[in-house]
């Protein structure tokens, strides 16, 4: 099967939201900002993978629109974690960068396929 980087991107950066919530619940107690950035985080990868079995370029375009959406609330959530002090600026720095990328990605996708 051809690689595809917005697909393999979206799904690693899922897993890594997936750890991050897992660490919050354990060792930090949080629930409900965990929470709102597991839904989202996981959230662009699945848009990723209906837009890639759209049945349309609208279809396509609006999934990918969405997938952008929820990575820029993730972003959101994850600056929220960091200035409340339940991560760290290291680890949030970590996953910003690959938030960030997925934001651009996305975006440059979309603004191609139009």
């Amino acid at each position: 099967m051809k690689d595809n980087l917005i697909k393999d991107k979206s799904y690693s950066f899922a897993l890594r939201i997936v750890k991050l919530y897992k660490y919050l619940i354990k060792s930090q107690n949080e629930y409900v900002l965990s929470k709102q950035v597991l839904r989202c985080g996981t959230s662009i990868g699945a848009n990723v993978e209906e837009a890639i079995g759209g049945t349309s370029r609208k279809d396509f375009v609006n999934k990918l629109a969405i997938s952008y959406k929820e990575a820029r609330e993730t972003h959101y959530w994850l600056r929220i974690l960091n200035d409340s002090d339940y991560i760290s600026n290291k680890m949030f720095q970590s996953i910003e960068v690959d938030c960030l990328e997925l934001c651009k990605i996305l975006y440059s996708i979309i603004r191609s396929s139009k």
